[in-house]
């Protein structure tokens, strides 16, 4: 089933620069993805790339001065910010990306359930999130606890928890590995596998391309805030079916590659190229790349943004 269907989605900001002079600088261009049930599609790219920007576009909480084109449907319905009240937290949880996200005055055990002014009602949600604590490892002892008592891979439980008590069947986990060791991060993949296969949809947000990876079906590559190539995640394993040059470099790059490093960087935001937003760094440029963008189409089981893929 098809959760989240997202179409040339674009986000940008207007800001002043020398006295009232405007710009408008975009984040993400022309987006287009979906996240089907039973499947993790992990969204790759550089840290500041705009990938927390997606999930607070879908979830209705992106900044008052953002300026937003394109839709973004939940089963087939135009997400409406009063749809996305509706569903935040409930349909679709935000599995966040730091522990800052935990209150520090309240103790885990209240963390997720709020404030609630029935007694049974709390007595009922504080019932099911023993439950979920307990599947995830996490002893009564952790209830009483607050966030600095817990260490690194209890806090990433504990937020993943959270957005279960729910039950949504769409999850955004926002970079759920950075700063945890590397058994924490295999047992994060294995629990973010585990959803996957119980029916949830969810779309893995990361700059770890391990991770990535590890633990996704399809992977989406994210370059100056265009998604360039949603590939297999298998076709990581031999690179051969690996369309755009700059998709093959970030494989050339992995350390059973031997680090195949490529010349250039990515540009800033304020310098994005008038055509092919990897024209700059890339081998195969022609005319048509340096002029125009090219649109996001489908090659055989891949969806690529190149006018000359790769073979």
């Amino acid at each position: 089933m098809k959760l989240l269907e997202i179409k040339n989605l674009s986000i940008s900001f207007t800001q002043y620069i020398k006295g009232l002079e405007q710009r408008e600088l975009k984040v993400i261009s022309d987006l287009t993805m979906d996240i089907h049930d039973h499947e993790i599609l992990a969204v790759l790219g550089a840290s500041g790339s705009g990938k927390s920007l997606l999930a607070h576009a879908i979830l209705g909480i992106l900044p008052e001065n953002a300026n937003v084109s394109g839709t973004i449907k939940y089963k087939h319905q135009e997400l409406t910010p009063t749809l996305q009240e509706k569903l935040r937290g409930k349909n679709i949880s935000l599995i966040p990306q730091s522990v800052n996200y935990l209150n520090p005055l309240m103790k885990v055990k209240e963390q997720a359930i709020g404030y609630i002014e029935d007694e049974n009602q709390k007595k009922l949600m504080l019932e099911k999130q023993r439950k979920i604590f307990e599947k995830y490892g996490l002893s009564e002892k952790v209830d009483e606890m607050y966030p600095f008592q817990l260490s690194g891979g209890m806090a990433r439980k504990v937020l993943i928890s959270t957005a279960l008590l729910n039950s949504p069947d769409t999850i955004i986990a926002d970079e759920p590995t950075p700063g945890l060791d590397e058994e924490a991060v295999n047992e994060t993949i294995r629990d973010l596998i585990e959803l996957k296969n119980n029916g949830v949809g969810m779309l893995l947000i990361t700059h770890d391309i391990l991770t990535a990876i590890k633990a996704s079906d399809k992977i989406a590559i994210i370059y100056l805030g265009y998604v360039i190539e949603i590939t297999k995640t298998e076709n990581f394993l031999t690179g051969k079916n690996l369309l755009h040059p700059y998709t093959r470099a970030l494989y050339d790059a992995l350390p059973e590659n031997e680090f195949k490093l490529t010349l250039g960087h990515q540009p800033s935001y304020t310098e994005i190229p008038k055509g092919c937003p990897y024209n700059e760094n890339c081998p195969y440029k022609t005319e048509e790349c340096i002029n125009t963008p090219p649109k996001l189409e489908q090659v055989n089981d891949t969806q690529v943004r190149c006018y000359h893929p790769l073979n």
